[in-house]
């Protein structure tokens, strides 16, 4: 142990610890400074920013043994609080910084050590700066960021004052439609908005510490697991295995459709005969202290037997494969798609036919905070925090695994630090639950970073061929597609991602007639999750590629030939269905413009070294889960006149607060009720009911529309006969109910063995166009402008929503040109999965919004989170092979890759 003297925040404090200790453990666990977040852990991410010494620093690799007596330290809690912000914090409220504040604290910290040192940064400076400070945000795009740090800079030099920053609600009263902040920003911004690892030190004494013990092997048989040596470490409490799981000790997939050939129940809590993927859990390790699981981890004796790893779909399709799963073809999900005639016909008389085929990865998510979560008892009660962003979903999930009864069961989101996706399945709650109901106590579990890469899911991989029919005027006839899933080892949810393939392939465009055929894979990469577009970026990649091919072969616009086939009135989406609104042609009219000017700059500014080109791209996604789904929500009048919402949508940080608070103002608006009134109760079973998992872009929709139907009866019931409306003691003395419960079900249906029907009610529509530089000496293509014309309906909030785009926009220029997991080893980090930090995203963003009421949306709006990675990949990928003629249809586009493609 060795004892430190720190000046912290001003004040000298007093710290006893490990030598080897990271100050960001010190300044969270001993001083209880939680605004330092800890996220890759590795300093990659700056989420553990402080200044040390006048100096920005990394404080998550920065060892005790290395900090000396009298060392000066701020923190986020030293620049600004809840009721005496800084112009830095209110800026990055204003201008909606923090999404979902994991990272806010470290850009925080950061930016007030660039504005000390530097008051008048321009915007490129200030992309440098958080650049060569490595912070990292997966959730803005970061353009909002740089628009705050001006705004906050122009505050301090008192060119404009905090007045300016703070939003006013208009003489209306009305804050839908608006850029109203969400009612999470002063916590985010100040570093009091608690995630799972910060409620995780404040958990009570006798709170066991979870280490898991991992495969590290993608298959195998388990021959035996001794946990002798590992309980004999001082400090371990137990060493939990699959034997100490009482129900099914298996994750239910939740199998969708009767044409599978599974069961679904193939994914282990803990396995227990065989190791289906590297990172798979073998037992839990729960001892009084981190560094006693992690010994006793070490101890633990695991004897395998090594099986064929078939790392992609195509090995594990192979004939001599063995059964990943016994009994259960590793093919185990096919997807028909069939609309209108016969297309070999229309292929044999096409006058121009093409074709490709084309791959997209197994993109990662990476959040800045990796899963943390933790359980306890609770009476007879099991109750489990985590990232979820599926509470009742997820305790079907695996109530039976555990052999718990759902209600005995309790799922609690936690604040979440951003998952695109990856939460939508279970992670680690069955572990925590099995720990917890195994040993008694409240156990916490927090993922190492590493871990995070290798035991969560990412999406898909999937391998696509496209072939398309159309007339020498660029008419399209027919559409010709066959896809294949790589969805790792587990099921849940593959069958429905397959479907996408049918729902999407070629999606924006009236194309007559389509045969295809998709198919899920299982395989023993890393298992596939829900991300961000489920289906939809792998399945409009390779039809809005061919379309360039098809526009090149004929000679034609790319852009016109998009014109020529979008939906119109008498057009059917590939399903068959109607599409509710016919934006799609008023967006390309609203785009053309900067498309000329685009491509008239590039041809100016393009040189032998430095090619520059345009690309564009259509993307369609639905606002749902398939059919008739629904959702329900409460409103509750409360004694001093406030409401209360209260629902279980899901928050990935998308702002899950604001769009509960916008819809709920709105339709309460009668009422004259104003924001703070309104009050949430959110994402916990036992206060709220079922509203659904929070993927799909089905929460403004679905949840919306819930949330609309349950303050509209709570008016309903408040309204007197005069139309004045009663009060809470009114509402008593008449013994009228004071809580109204709203559900809204989607007027949808399923669609059939042919992939045809009415999935969705509402869509979302966007067009994209990308603007690139392509080094010919090296391949490197950088992105220098996006633009997104975005059809989501009418618009709940500007700053949800804005933020919602460019941080789609930002991932997809991720997966366009360098984020994957592949190599479990060398992706298992952020820098090694390609995650893009500022300087590979274009300051240069614009949103064009076209609003087109919904019919079915409350208040005309649809869903927005999906649509923005829907479609950037294909306009950089187009824009490439319009810089220099390198056609790419194997992502990520590498460097090497377009080097090669030149070349060729």
């Amino acid at each position: 142990m060795i004892k430190r003297t720190l000046q912290v925040n001003g004040v000298s404090r007093n710290v006893v610890c490990e030598p080897d200790e990271s100050l960001a453990n010190v300044l969270r666990q001993n001083l209880g400074l939680t605004s330092v977040k800890v996220g890759c852990g590795t300093g990659l991410c700056g989420s553990c920013s402080i200044i040390k010494d006048g100096k920005l620093t990394r404080s998550c690799n920065l060892k005790m043994k290395r900090i000396e007596n009298r060392t000066t330290v701020i923190t986020l809690e030293g620049i600004g609080t809840p009721g005496n912000l800084h112009p830095i914090q209110m800026a990055w409220i204003a201008y909606g910084g923090a999404q979902c504040g994991f990272c806010s604290p470290g850009f925080l910290v950061s930016t007030y050590a660039l504005l000390t040192s530097n008051p008048k940064p321009t915007r490129e400076e200030v992309r440098d700066w958080f650049q060569k400070n490595r912070n990292a945000c997966r959730c803005t795009g970061y353009k909002p960021l740089v628009d705050a740090v001006m705004a906050a800079a122009e505050v301090m030099r008192g060119e404009k004052t905090m007045d300016d920053l703070i939003f006013r609600i208009p003489e209306d009263g009305r804050i839908w439609g608006t850029k109203f902040p969400r009612p999470t920003a002063v916590a985010k911004v100040t570093g009091t908005w608690d995630f799972g690892a910060d409620v995780g030190l404040r958990l009570p004494p006798g709170t066991l510490h979870c280490e898991l013990v991992q495969a590290e092997v993608s298959h195998a048989n388990i021959k035996s697991i001794d946990v002798t040596e590992a309980e004999a470490v001082p400090g371990v409490f137990k060493v939990v295995t699959h034997k100490d799981v009482k129900g099914k000790n298996r994750i239910t997939g939740l199998i969708t459709f009767p044409s599978n050939k599974g069961d679904g129940w193939d994914r282990p809590i803990l396995c227990d005969e065989k190791v289906f993927q590297y990172g798979d859990a073998i037992a839990i390790v729960c001892a009084d202290s981190p560094k006693a699981a992690k010994e006793g981890a070490a101890k633990v004796k695991v004897e395998l037997e090594q099986l064929p790893e078939y790392m992609s779909a195509p090995a594990a399709m192979a004939d001599d494969a063995i059964e990943i799963h016994p009994g259960t073809p590793n093919v185990y999900y096919v997807q028909k798609i069939a609309k209108g005639p016969e297309t070999a016909p229309i292929f044999d008389s096409a006058d121009v036919v093409v074709e490709g085929d084309y791959y997209t990865q197994r993109q990662p998510h990476l959040p800045i905070e990796p899963d943390v979560g933790f359980a306890y008892m609770d009476e007879d009660k099991l109750y489990i925090h985590s990232k979820s962003i599926g509470v009742h979903l997820h305790m079907f999930m695996i109530a039976p695994g555990l052999g718990v009864e759902p209600e005995n069961m309790v799922m609690v989101q936690n604040p979440t630090g951003g998952t695109f996706g990856y939460k939508f399945s279970p992670t680690m709650e069955a572990l925590v639950g099995a720990a917890a109901l195994a040993t008694g106590r409240p156990v916490y579990l927090n993922y190492t970073y590493k871990q995070q890469q290798q035991y969560t899911g990412k999406r898909s991989p999937q391998f696509t061929t496209v072939r398309m029919a159309a007339t020498n005027d660029g008419k399209l006839l027919g559409m010709e597609t066959d896809w294949t899933v790589d969805h790792g080892p587990y099921s849940e949810f593959g069958d429905l991602l397959t479907l996408r393939g049918a729902q999407f392939i070629g999606a924006g465009y009236d194309i007559p007639a389509i045969r295809g055929e998709g198919r899920t894979v299982c395989t023993n990469h890393c298992w596939g999750a829900a991300f961000r577009g489920y289906g939809g970026p792998e399945a409009e990649f390779p039809s809005e590629v061919l379309m360039d091919e098809l526009a090149e072969k004929l000679g034609m616009d790319p852009l016109e030939l998009r014109y020529k086939n979008v939906y119109r009135k008498g057009s059917t989406t590939p399903t068959g269905q109607d599409p509710e609104v016919y934006s799609l042609p008023e967006m390309i009219d609203k785009v053309r413009p900067k498309y000329e000017a685009a491509k008239k700059k590039a041809a100016a500014e393009s040189t032998d070294a430095i090619k520059r080109g345009v690309g564009v791209a259509v993307a369609v996604y639905g606002s749902g889960l398939d059919g008739p789904d629904s959702a329900e929500v409460d409103a509750a009048l409360n004694a001093d006149g406030s409401v209360t919402i209260y629902s279980t949508w899901g928050d990935h940080g998308q702002g899950a607060d604001m769009g509960t608070l916008g819809t709920a103002h709105e339709a309460l608006r009668p009422l004259n009720i104003t924001p703070d009134r309104i009050h949430l109760v959110m994402a916990d079973t036992s206060l709220a009911p079922m509203a659904g998992p929070a993927g799909g872009s089905r929460s403004q929709v679905m949840v919306g529309q819930a949330t609309k139907n349950a303050c509209e009866r709570l008016v309903t019931a408040m309204t007197k006969p005069d139309g004045t409306f009663r009060t809470y003691d009114e509402m008593v003395a008449e013994k009228l109910e004071l809580r109204h419960h709203g559900k809204f079900t989607a007027p949808a249906n399923d669609c059939d063995e042919n992939g045809q029907g009415n999935p969705f009610c509402c869509y979302m529509y966007g067009v994209f166009l990308a603007e690139v530089a392509v080094e010919v000496a090296t391949g490197k293509t950088t992105v220098e402008a996006m633009t997104m014309v975005a059809d989501i309906g009418m618009v709940n909030n500007f700053l949800v929503t804005d933020g919602q785009i460019y941080g789609g926009l930002a991932q997809g220029i991720g997966l366009a040109l360098s984020e994957d997991y592949e190599d479990i080893q060398k992706h298992s980090t952020l820098a090694g999965a390609g995650f893009p930090y500022i300087k590979q995203i274009p300051d240069n963003m614009e949103i064009i919004y076209v609003e087109s009421p919904r019919p079915d949306g409350p208040f005309g709006a649809s869903g927005v989170g999906e649509i923005p990675l829907c479609g950037p990949h294909p306009a950089i990928i187009n824009a490439i092979y319009n810089a220099c003629g390198a056609r790419i249809r194997d992502l990520p586009a590498y460097p090497e890759k377009v080097l090669a493609a030149l070349k060729g």
